[in-house]
């Protein structure tokens, strides 16, 4: 595994660390290659827990890697996207089981991105999200243009695009952009205390529910009812269920061990 990132074994969930805390955190092809590594083999842990290491969770792409004034010709930006962006984030949203992002410094750009991809966001009070996009021409990628109109409404999502200002945890979560923001010492503690409660419970149904509320985004009423009924008779099949149902009658508490 290559250095650019950190993978710890918490038993049942892992935790994954963006480590080029030099670069704060920002993305080269190393990098991306080692984390869709390491994210391929948690495919089958009952939660993920990404951060960063040092003071910024990732600052986006590494421009050093992408200076028009050191390439022939233009750049062709939407190969870096194809190539690694656009699999990662689908990589994210794909996985089985939760994804917790602890957002521990700023997390800019494409950085601020794929933390909107996790499936919750908990963030230091001493983190911003910044849309950097704007200052350099470029369009939020990643996800951006995607997830800030869903996330906080267009007017919003439009003023973070193109003013690029910096906006606070505390902000973002009264926004809704993110879950949480938490006191800068209390925010590793509370993730991995989270992940390990998603890690203990019923994953399979957990995973059901996070790809439910994907389809939400687009589907009609009735599309969504016909996939509850769908998605209900697979969870309905699953040891999981048998467990939790198992346990509430017998009034104590679930061991769900089952795989996703």
């Amino acid at each position: 595994m290559s250095e650019t990132i950190g993978v710890e074994s918490r038993g049942d969930w892992v935790e994954i660390t963006l480590n080029r805390p030099e670069k704060l955190n920002s993305f080269n092809e190393e990098m991306h290659l080692a984390l869709r590594a390491a994210l391929e083999s948690a495919a089958e842990a009952r939660a993920v827990l990404l951060t960063g290491a040092g003071r910024g969770f990732c600052a986006g792409q590494d421009l050093g890697d992408r200076d028009p004034a050191k390439m022939e010709g233009t750049p062709d930006l939407s190969q870096t996207l194809t190539n690694f962006y656009n699999p990662l984030v689908r990589q994210i949203r794909a996985l089985p089981c939760p994804v917790i992002c602890a957002v521990n410094g700023v997390a800019a750009g494409a950085g601020a991105n794929v933390a909107l991809a996790c499936d919750i966001v908990l963030a230091a009070q001493s983190a911003k999200f910044i849309q950097s996009f704007g200052k350099i021409g470029l369009v939020p990628d990643s996800g951006g243009t995607w997830s800030l109109p869903h996330l906080v409404g267009m007017a919003r999502a439009k003023a973070l695009a193109l003013t690029a200002e910096p906006l606070p945890a505390e902000t973002a979560a009264d926004w809704g952009l993110i879950w949480k923001a938490l006191p800068d010492d209390a925010l590793m503690p509370e993730a991995r205390a989270l992940a390990e409660k998603l890690a203990n419970g019923p994953t399979h149904g957990l995973g059901q529910i996070k790809q439910a509320l994907h389809a939400a985004i687009t589907n009609t009423m009735d599309e969504q009812l016909d996939l509850e009924a769908e998605t209900q008779k697979r969870c309905g099949a699953h040891p999981d269920y048998a467990e939790g149902v198992a346990a509430f009658l017998q009034k104590r508490a679930p061991n769900f061990g089952a795989k996703p």
